[in-house]
């Protein structure tokens, strides 16, 4: 056990390993290359504790989602997602703002019964103002198709609505900032099931440190709302196989029978 004085504690520290882990598998990454020399070696004996207490402080950082609703005034007022997009305007609310062409709000049924929360907008989504409009895009309208609906039937929005840079995930100062506007689009919009896209949508809803390899598959919910985590299209570009494909089905095909359920 850690003395009182130590930043982390040992479960923090194995959560957050494995979270790191979990995230290097997400973006291809198959192992860690071993140091060349013992120069290299050492450097990394002294940067490793450093570097992991600054992910373990940055995913320790993200607010409960009930501490997040009441930070905007009037938010919980917004009835329409019209009045939300309204209220919104045009942001300047956390660092991402400097660098977005356009903000991205969400796109689809108001009053869809599945609706699906990716992590940010890329390079196409920020050009186009229209979330999950790339490559990633057209694998998600793939996924939407094989279990016989239309993007027009769903509604597809994001944790963040401005693109960070590089593609990189939301960091958690940004999320804390963006995410009450993704769960008053959840409470406006009512769906009957949530299917979350990679871990950062994952983290977000169901307020874990968990990766999504070990929660792919397994039922949470956000606000009574049952939500279906799964791979992001992304990592199925990169990760294209008949296992994937094939898990990514069984979730989705989850997640409609759930709404047929509730119909």
């Amino acid at each position: 056990m850690s003395s009182p004085s130590s930043p982390i504690d040992r479960q923090t520290l194995i959560a957050t390993l494995r979270d790191y882990v979990e995230q290097l598998r997400e973006e291809g990454m198959e192992g860690l290359p071993a140091a060349s020399s013992s120069t290299q070696a050492t450097q990394a004996r002294v940067s490793a504790p450093a570097a992991i207490e600054n992910i373990a402080t940055a995913s320790a950082a993200t607010p409960r989602s009930v501490e997040q609703v009441s930070k905007y005034p009037g938010l919980e007022a917004t009835s329409s997602l019209e009045n939300l997009r309204e209220f919104i305007g045009d942001c300047t609310r956390c660092k991402l703002a400097p660098f977005r062409k356009n903000l991205v709000f969400g796109v689809g049924n108001p009053h869809a019964k599945l609706m699906f929360v990716g992590e940010g907008p890329g390079a196409d989504e920020d050009a186009q103002g229209e979330p999950f409009v790339g490559r990633a895009g057209q694998k998600l309208n793939e996924m939407i198709q094989a279990i016989g609906l239309t993007r027009k039937d769903v509604y597809i929005a994001n944790v963040v609505k401005c693109r960070p840079p590089g593609n990189r995930d939301p960091e958690p100062d940004e999320v804390a900032t963006c995410s009450p506007f993704l769960f008053r689009q959840i409470e406006t919009i009512q769906p009957k099931v949530i299917v979350t896209l990679g871990s950062p949508a994952t983290k977000t809803l169901l307020d874990t440190k968990a990766g999504i390899t070990s929660l792919r598959g397994r039922w949470g919910s956000f606000r009574g709302i049952p939500v279906m985590p799964t791979f992001h299209p992304a990592f199925l570009l990169r990760k294209y196989t008949v296992e994937n494909r094939l898990a990514v089905f069984a979730d989705l095909k989850a997640a409609r029978a759930r709404i047929d359920e509730a119909s």
